[in-house]
């Protein structure tokens, strides 16, 4: 099986978890527009501080999502 890829952007300040959940609206229309094969978006709330959004993509498109929409950093997904 194809390892997958969890693409994560950083969101710090009182308004991080407004601004993670808008951002992962853009991540949504960007996969319609590309027609983008993507496993699951979200945005989580780490503390009051600091929220992340994240993409999770097949190992074989991190490269081509990474280079397009600039995440802040990226791990090995594993799902829960």
């Amino acid at each position: 099986m194809e390892r997958r890829i969890k693409l994560i952007w950083d969101f710090r300040g009182p308004a991080a978890l407004k601004t993670a959940e808008h951002h992962e609206i853009h991540l949504k229309e960007f996969i319609a527009l590309e027609k983008a094969e993507v496993i699951t978006t979200g945005y989580k709330e780490m503390n009051d501080m600091y929220s992340i959004a994240y993409m999770v993509v097949h190992e074989r498109d991190m490269i081509a999502m990474r280079d397009k929409l600039k995440p802040h950093r990226g791990e090995i997904y594993v799902e829960n």
